[in-house]
């Protein structure tokens, strides 16, 4: 399931957006501002983004000129009442892969969201590449074209995460929030086990690990940190 971020100031619009996108299957994360997506996309994974221009605290237009100066090429389908040629011309300069002028046809948001990434290339599939190593999201599979070991859906998330944001730390207790529901009954401790469980798995792959970090908790790590 891909996951779609919509940066938006305007509630009605933001809520009517997604749950359109639910209905489509598309996971849903939400934010008010620019500052706000900026702060999802350092902290979750991240498909597309789905971003107003005119926003408090930082622009669309921001948001786009920040993730491409940090190298992040996520895609981004920028949404505003500025339909001009110049409003078009300073937001793909930027690096968005779409535009579109308000009011939305929601229909015609769908197929733009399915045509950019197309063009990303994680439609129909999503995978990681390390190196020979592939993470495969379709059948939560981890192969280097020699040996391939089968995750369940929660290590596999949970080892996705880590590795596609190698540089940054998270602790048992973000894990937690995020792959074990609130009102379950499983204790901080399982994020422990399943890092074993997804450790013993990735063994005969070196160009990945999972490393623990004192006192703080879990990081992914590539081959070239090795």
């Amino acid at each position: 399931m891909f996951n779609v971020l919509i940066a938006e100031d305007e509630n009605n619009i933001r809520k009517l957006i997604s749950i359109k996108l639910k209905n489509a299957g598309y996971n849903v994360l939400l934010a008010c501002d620019g500052l706000e997506a900026l702060n999802i996309v350092y902290e979750t994974h991240v498909d597309i983004i789905i971003a107003d221009v005119m926003m408090p605290n930082m622009s669309g237009y921001e948001l786009v000129k920040t993730l491409r100066d940090d190298g992040k090429k996520i895609p981004v389908i920028l949404c505003t009442a500025k339909g001009g040629i110049h409003d078009k011309a300073e937001g793909f300069s930027l690096g968005v892969d779409d535009y579109m002028v308000k009011p939305i046809d929601f229909d015609e948001l769908l197929m733009r969201i399915k045509a950019v990434l197309r063009r990303s290339q994680t439609v129909s599939e999503q995978k990681l590449i390390i190196g020979s190593v592939v993470l495969d999201y379709n059948t939560l599979t981890v192969s280097n074209g020699t040996v391939t070991e089968s995750f369940t859906k929660k290590e596999f998330n949970i080892l996705y995460k880590l590795l596609s944001y190698p540089e940054k730390s998270f602790s048992k207790s973000q894990l937690f929030e995020e792959f074990w529901s609130f009102d379950s009954d499983t204790e901080e401790d399982a994020v422990k086990v399943y890092v074993n469980k997804i450790r013993n798995k990735i063994e005969p792959f070196s160009e990945i690990d999972v490393q623990t970090v004192r006192g703080v908790g879990y990081r992914g790590v590539r081959n070239e940190q090795k």
